[in-house]
């Protein structure tokens, strides 16, 4: 027979895990980096398992108190990843991953953990960002929001409506329908490893970005590349360059990705913004160490 203290952990153990998905999707979208974010469900995950069994018998709703546990753990990593990032080589995307299909069927969600939302989230201070994911994707209470921040209801309302209006003016318009996704990107794909120049021209938008992360290491970019023609000057030339292209679709945060496996340039891994049937947006991740999380699938959830 087990002991009441093993118990009391294992039904801990199964009440954390129970809320794990939503966790780690919370604090991945406050990081944009898987790795942190399994290192702050983890530290949540060693705060619970050490309270004593009274006073997690308490505990009323375990979801809210999870959720700011993270929250808070999130915030105070943000802040040191925003002073490492001010010295990182080039542009900084976020970790991608690997997701199920499912998750493109739940629009916001889709929307909320694209690579092109999380950049947007990028250009929010810590607080801000922390206090939108809680407030406009998790519908979290002002007040729960405000003890995980650690300020007044009404400065985080405040925060919410700036927050808001920043990531609005620059949120890309991503609802298409899922077939004209997978159209547009497998023409993209079909003019770029066969330098089909008149197929780019046809599949970008005039005002096309593309922002790449190599991070130092792998070669890129380093500043965003901005218009048709520049964008495919750098695309073009790639049926050149590549040895052995392995070329595959997958979906990367809830949305229609590219893989590419080149024995020349390593492997990158594309996400694209569909807008009025052409690519408004390319974000290319190549720094290595960013690409561990997609050989298996993310379960993530709201």
């Amino acid at each position: 027979m087990r002991s009441s203290g093993t118990s009391g952990t294992t039904d801990s153990l199964e009440l954390f895990t129970t809320h794990r998905s939503l966790l780690f999707t919370v604090a991945y979208e406050m990081l944009g980096s898987a790795a942190d974010a399994e290192d702050v469900v983890q530290e949540a995950w060693i705060r619970w398992a050490g309270l004593d069994a009274g006073v997690r018998a308490e505990v009323r709703d375990p979801r809210a108190y999870f959720v700011r546990i993270v929250s808070r753990q999130a915030l105070n990593r943000l802040r040191t990843l925003s002073r490492r990032r001010e010295e990182y080589v080039g542009e900084w995307l976020p970790e991608p991953l690997l997701t199920a299909p499912d998750v493109a069927e739940d629009i916001e969600l889709a929307e909320n953990v694209s690579i092109a939302m999380l950049a947007v989230l990028e250009s929010l201070t810590p607080v801000e960002r922390a206090v939108f994911v809680l407030r406009e994707v998790f519908d979290a209470p002002y007040e729960e929001i405000a003890e995980a921040v650690d300020k007044s209801t009404a400065a985080v309302r405040q925060i919410s409506s700036r927050a808001r209006s920043h990531v609005a003016a620059r949120r890309p318009r991503m609802q298409v329908d899922r077939s004209e996704q997978q159209a547009v990107v497998e023409r993209f794909l079909a003019a770029v490893t066969t330098g089909d120049v008149q197929g780019l021209m046809d599949v970008l938008a005039p005002d096309v970005v593309l922002v790449a992360d190599g991070g130092g290491i792998a070669q890129a970019s380093r500043v965003p590349v901005y218009g048709v023609k520049k964008v495919i000057n750098l695309l073009r030339p790639f049926p050149q360059w590549a040895v052995n292209p392995k070329v595959a679709l997958l979906w990367l945060n809830g949305g229609l990705g590219i893989r590419i496996d080149d024995e020349a340039g390593g492997p990158s891994l594309i996400s694209v913004v569909v807008e009025d049937g052409r690519i408004a947006r390319i974000f290319a991740m190549r720094n290595p160490d960013k690409l561990g999380r997609v050989e298996e699938e993310t379960r993530l959830a709201r």
